[in-house]
C-alpha cells in the first residue's frame, strides 16, 4: 500500500470510528502548523494500526479507552468514550465495565476521574443509566 492509499484508508477508518462530524471539525482546523501531524495520524494511527485485521474496532476501542485512562489523557479519553457511545454501539454499561477493569490495573484515582468524565458524557448524550 502506498502512502496516499494508506492516508485514504486511514481517513475512512477515522470517520467510521470517530464520526464524520468529529473528523470534519478536525479537518477544518488544519493549518500550516498542524498539517503534517494530521497527515501522520491519518496514515499511521488510522491507516496502519486501526485497519489491521487482527482486532475488530470494538476491541481497539476498549484498548484505547483503557490506555487513555491509564495515561491520564483526558481529551483523548473523552473523544473515544463519546465516539464509542455514538458511533461504536457501546452502552453506558460497556463503558462502566472498562472503567472497573482499569480501576484494578491503573488505580482507583485514575478510574475515579474517568468515571466523572465518562458520566458527564453519558449525561450530555442523554444516556444516563
Amino acid at each position: 500500500m502506498d502512502e496516499q492509499q494508506r492516508a485514504a484508508e486511514g481517513t475512512a477508518k477515522r470517520r467510521k470510528v470517530l464520526g464524520n462530524a468529529w473528523v470534519d471539525k478536525s479537518a477544518a482546523g488544519k493549518n500550516a502548523f498542524n498539517a503534517d501531524f494530521l497527515d501522520l495520524i491519518s496514515r499511521y494511527a488510522w491507516g496502519e494500526i486501526w485497519t489491521r485485521p487482527h482486532f475488530d474496532d470494538r476491541t481497539r476501542r476498549v484498548l484505547v479507552i483503557g490506555t487513555m485512562l491509564a495515561l491520564g489523557q483526558w481529551d483523548e479519553f473523552r473523544m473515544h468514550v463519546r465516539a464509542a457511545l455514538t458511533e461504536g454501539g457501546f452502552t453506558p454499561d460497556d463503558i462502566r465495565e472498562i472503567l472497573l477493569q482499569q480501576a484494578i490495573y491503573c488505580g482507583v484515582p485514575a478510574a475515579n476521574h474517568a468515571t466523572k468524565e465518562a458520566g458527564a458524557i453519558i449525561k450530555e448524550l442523554g444516556l444516563a443509566i
